[in-house]
């Protein structure tokens, strides 16, 4: 990932230096285990811990010759030390050291990638509690339809990130899983227990059965919940970006002192951080095309896996660290015009409140159709006039039949239905555990 959308701590995750001595690590326990079988000597696994080191200048120079990472690596490693270098990668295959690696680094940017999500929904929830009870015109197909409140939309992307944190719990759990199980997955030149001890202190998951590699379904699912993670924030943004259009103007995107919109216009103020994150998002959803087609390898494994991998992995789990980061400050900062709310609600002149008139005209007894019928052209008679719809309906005989102008007025009110919001609320909030 280009260094515009890194952050230092993935970086270093995602770092040669950090692969290799995750390699070193594996490398190291199995010759543990191994010595507890009795294979080696203690002042032999003693001898092999101490001076086990590499070089990535000398793994670079060994892979032009070799060209084969690993085991230019384990050259490297081996250059290093004396006859005990013998038991450097005993019973293993190249990717009992990758698969496993890859699971331990994952699981590394996993524990970002968990403190970010919970990060952004803290600001979103702030969000929803500071705005339960602003009204704001609801829009449905871009058109006003009816007045909510404004921490509605807070509270369902808190929901749905809700439910993007369960997802990302189970599929985290999924790719933390390593494998020691040889060339084809059968052990043949392994102990079944070293895969146990390895995994088990590198707090990694055993996988029931694998091939020479492990079934890349798990990662092909956790790609899509990270993608869906991020579609989540897009549609935020999406929202957001709609939302400080000059024309509604009821947010906008912290504008700072000496910040520039435009290099033509000095006036603009731009939602640039949302704009961001719908760009990002597609580049995220992108990943998951690869990672499916990855599950599909030649009998008990090929290679067209393994340069996907190397990209995806790093790109995408360093992407999100990024978008997270970036949008929840930039979600935090929001500007919200209520006022401006206010005038938006008025705009329409009132017909907004068309179904609140139906269902009064419904209670008094008239079919939903003709209810429904009587009000219609009078919404539209104010619309085209530019008259307010309650003014219309004062005038309409045939609407005061039913109606009283006193009932008419306190249909016109500007009110939230505080009882029902609380209601969603516990949902929300209470089935969350908060």
């Amino acid at each position: 990932m280009i260094d515009r959308y890194s952050q230092e701590q993935m970086r270093r995750i995602w770092s040669e230096e950090n692969k290799f001595a995750t390699y070193l690590k594996i490398e190291l326990l199995n010759a543990e285990f191994w010595q507890k079988k009795g294979l080696l000597t203690d002042q032999e696994l003693q001898s092999l811990c101490g001076k086990a080191s590499f070089s990535l200048a000398r793994i670079q120079e060994l892979e032009k010759e070799t060209r084969h990472d690993v085991i230019a690596f384990t050259r490297a490693v081996s250059e290093t030390l004396g006859k005990e270098k013998r038991f450097i990668h005993y019973g293993l295959t190249s990717t009992d050291v990758v698969d496993t690696a890859n699971a331990y680094r994952l699981r590394q940017a996993n524990e970002i990638i968990l403190e970010d999500i919970l990060a952004f929904m803290a600001v979103l929830k702030d969000k929803a509690w500071l705005y339960k009870n602003t009204p704001t015109i609801g829009r449905t197909h871009g058109m006003h339809a009816e007045i909510t409140s404004f921490g509605l939309k807070w509270a369902l992307w808190y929901d749905e990130m809700q439910s993007n944190l369960a997802r990302f719990i189970s599929a985290r759990k999924e790719v933390e899983t390593g494998k020691i199980s040889g060339a084809v997955g059968n052990y043949a030149a392994t102990d079944m227990d070293a895969e146990t001890y390895i995994l088990s202190r590198m707090n990694l998951h055993r996988p029931k059965i694998s091939t020479q590699v492990l079934s890349r379904d798990r990662y092909a699912n956790y790609m899509a919940v990270l993608a869906l993670v991020a579609t989540t924030m897009e549609q935020i943004a999406t929202e957001i970006r709609h939302l400080q259009r000059t024309e509604i103007g009821e947010v906008s995107e912290y504008f700072a002192s000496g910040q520039k919109g435009s290099s033509a216009m000095p006036h603009k103020h731009n939602p640039i951080a949302s704009e961001n994150i719908c760009g990002l998002a597609r580049i995220m959803r992108s990943y998951m095309i690869p990672a499916y087609e990855d599950v599909l390898l030649w009998h008990e494994r090929d290679i067209s896996h393994s340069s996907v991998e190397r990209i995806i992995f790093p790109d995408a789990t360093t992407l999100l660290d990024h978008m997270l980061t970036r949008y929840a400050a930039a979600l935090s900062e929001l500007v919200v015009y209520e006022d401006r709310m206010k005038a938006n609600i008025a705009l329409t002149g009132g017909v907004i409140y068309s179904e609140r008139v139906m269902t009064a005209l419904i209670d008094k007894g008239l079919s939903r159709e003709t209810a429904y019928d009587l009000i219609q052209p009078l919404a539209e008679q104010a619309t085209e006039t530019k008259r307010q719809f309650r003014t219309v309906l004062e005038d309409s005989p045939e609407l005061t039949a039913y109606l009283p102008k006193s009932t008419i007025v306190e249909l016109f009110e500007t009110k939230l239905q505080p009882i029902n919001i609380d209601k969603i609320y516990a949902r929300i909030f209470a089935e969350a555990g908060e």
